[in-house]
Order: C-alpha cells, then structure tokens, then sequence
C-alpha cells in the first residue's frame, strides 16, 4: 500500500515503515560518529523503548558502546492494508540494524506495568544473558493497570490548585490561541502520581533484584523534565510536576536500598516527541526554544541527548560529571542557560499567528513531528509501495 500522513490533533495515525527505518539509521550513524563511551554498558533494559528519548536510549549503548539490550514496548504491529505504529517500525528497525551488527537484541511488546511482563523479560534475561547492568526507564503511558489490584488509573495534564491561562499553539492550524485549563481533583492528582510516578519503576528494580538478574553495581536512569516558568503551571507545578517528583522519592528510596549511584532522574531538553506533543503550551515553547538554541548553535535532538547522557554520566569511569542541588543529572543545562530562556521569554511577548513562522522555528516543529512518524525522511519513496507487515526478527 501507499501510506501517507493521516494527523489527527496531536498524533499521526498512519506510520511509513521505510521512513522509520531511515530514521532509525539516521541516529545509529550519529552515535557512530561520536568518540566511544569510556565505560559503556553491556547488558542494557530499555522500559519504553520504542520512540524518541527511550528509542535513542537503546540505540546509543548498543551502536556506541556494542551492549546487548532489551527493549520493552506497547505498540501497535502492522497489517496487510493497515499501517502499524511508529514504534513498532523503529524497533523492527532497530533490531534489523543490531543483528547486522552482530549485537543482541530481544523486545518485548505489551503492558510494561504487568507482573507477566515483568516476569518475561527475567526470565529472558536469566538465559540469554545472566544479568543487566543498566536500566532505562522511559516509559510515558496515559493509563496504567495496577498489577496487584486490577484497578485502572488515567493522567492527567491538569494545573493545581486554580484554573491556568496561557498562549497556545494549534499546531493543526498553526494558530496562536490561548488555552485555559481547569485545576485537577485531589483524585486526578493521585492517579497521574500513579500512572506517571515512580511506583512502577521501583517494581522493576526490585523484581529484577529479588531474581537475581540485576548484576553488582548496576545503574538505572529515570528520565524527568522541569522546564521554565511559562510552563511550570501546566508542567512542574501541576500533575505531571507531581509524578516527577514522586520518580525523585524512588530514585532516593532506590538508593537507600542498593548503594548510592544506583538510580538517578535525568532531565532531559525539551523536545518534539508524541508525549510531548500532548501538553498544552509546550509545543509553542518548543517551536521559539528551537529558534533560540539553533542560532546560538547548541540545538540537541534526543538522540544527541543521549549520547551525551551516556559519554558524560553513564559510561564514565567515574559516573556522573555533575549533579544538581537535588542530586539529579541534568541534560537540559543548555537549554536552561540563562540567554537563552531570556531570548525564548522574549519572542513568547512577542509572538502572534502572524509572526509565528518569522520568530519561531515552527516549519521544523511539523518536519520533526511528521519525522516521528517516518515521514519527511530524504531518499525515501513516499509515492511507492510498501509493506505495512513488519514483523520482530527476534520473536521469529
């Protein structure tokens, strides 16, 4: 079949398999370009692997440092007349590029939060490769079924506390707007704290270690985002802001269990992702953040972003080269340089739908969130033929 772009709101809902796959190599050869990890790992579980900072998460270790990695998904497999997700396409992708290489690579494609999967990936872990040395933990999910009760919790994107105003960006119509947002319950609070918090991920560490499958000194990343002050109504302070910090009280009580340096939050750069995409206020953020760090020249896309995560902090022989004052590790320092907020906080005053093209980088906002979808990507066919029905090489 032909497949071009369907978008409705904020997703896309068609994907090209040709276009992710040459996405995909895109980023593999970037990570073979930089200089190797002094101390990579060898033996990595990606949770949430299949697009943009876990993607890149699994792709960095293994093409820069020749780890074996398992990665961990929910997405949505092809059919004959029916394109799958982005997703799914990355990591058959991925897995097509790492067995050319020579390099393990297993995934696992279901509800990440489950006992079952937990269970799965041990039980791979224990014959295929002993144990893990580094655990990812990238996972952005609206709703989660908590494994011991049955009970199915939803997020929400909400402020707290009172009603939020702010400019906006349709990015359908590529209007500046405003949005106003009305405050979560105490109830919506706790189930974004539930979906989005720490719980699952300290469930992971700990089935991993009561079977024996985490290995001596292993390390294990959460990824987080604080942002500026424009967003911090929507973002820091309001529900998701509550997650995060609830991922900051695992990454303590992780520690407290295993040894300090085991777990770490990482805050990553604002970015074009399909979780990103989701949140009110930050794509318009993102198009005028764009515009800033291009001209100054600092412009990271997620996979730049890892690769400097790993090469600095995680695949050192001395761990993290600095941490915040709340003991994170922070990837998003250019972002939050302080020329560069004053700049984005300018152009904000500034910006309308009539000068939004002029002062803002939105062209590459859409090229980018057509690119999560595999379109847009030089040298392929778009007008072509193509076989929406990919299989995992590693599940045949």
């Amino acid at each position: 079949m032909i497949i071009q772009p369907k978008i409705r709101g904020f997703i896309c809902t068609t994907a090209h398999p040709e276009g992710c796959a040459a996405n995909v190599r895109e980023q593999i050869a970037y990570v073979k370009s930089q200089p190797a990890p002094a101390n990579p790992p060898k033996k990595v579980l990606v949770i949430g692997a299949s697009t943009g900072y876990g993607l890149a998460s699994r792709i960095v270790p293994a093409f820069g440092g020749g780890a074996a990695t398992i990665g961990v998904f929910f997405e949505k497999p092809g059919q004959e007349n029916k394109t799958g997700s982005a997703g799914w396409y990355n990591s058959v992708a991925f897995e097509e590029a790492a067995k050319e290489a020579g390099l393990y690579a297993k995934s696992f494609n279901g509800d990440a939060f489950s006992n079952e999967m937990k269970q799965q990936v041990i039980d791979t872990i224990k014959a295929d490769l002993g144990q893990v040395d580094c655990i990812i933990y990238s996972l952005a999910s609206p709703r989660r079924t908590d494994p011991n009760t049955g009970e199915v919790y939803k997020s929400v994107l909400k402020p707290i506390g009172e009603p939020y105003s702010q400019k906006n960006l349709n990015t359908d119509k590529g209007e500046v707007d405003s949005v106003t947002i009305e405050p979560a319950s105490e109830e919506e609070i706790a189930n974004t704290i539930k979906v989005m918090g720490g719980e699952d991920w300290e469930m992971w560490i700990n089935a991993l270690a009561d079977a024996g499958v985490l290995a001596e000194g292993a390390t294990t990343v959460a990824y987080s985002y604080i942002g500026p002050d424009l967003t911090w109504k929507i973002y820091t302070e309001g529900t998701i802001g509550m997650a995060k910090k609830d991922v900051e009280a695992s990454a303590a009580r992780l520690n407290e269990k295993f040894g300090a340096g085991t777990a770490y939050v990482s805050v990553n750069k604002a970015l074009v992702t399909q979780a990103s995409s989701a949140i009110p206020v930050v794509p318009l953020y993102i198009s005028l953040l764009y515009q800033v760090m291009k001209q100054k020249g600092n412009h990271e896309g997620c996979i730049e972003q890892i690769t400097r995560l790993f090469n600095d902090h995680l695949a050192t022989e001395t761990g993290p080269a600095q941490l915040d004052e709340a003991g994170r590790i922070r990837i998003d320092d250019w972002e939050m340089e302080a020329d560069v907020q004053a700049a984005v906080a300018e152009l904000w005053e500034k910006v309308t739908t009539e000068n939004l093209t002029e002062i803002s980088d939105f062209t590459s906002y859409q090229s980018e969130f057509l690119r999560l979808f595999g379109f847009g990507l030089e040298g392929v066919d778009y007008a072509a033929e193509t076989n929406p029905d990919l299989a995992l090489p590693s599940a045949s």
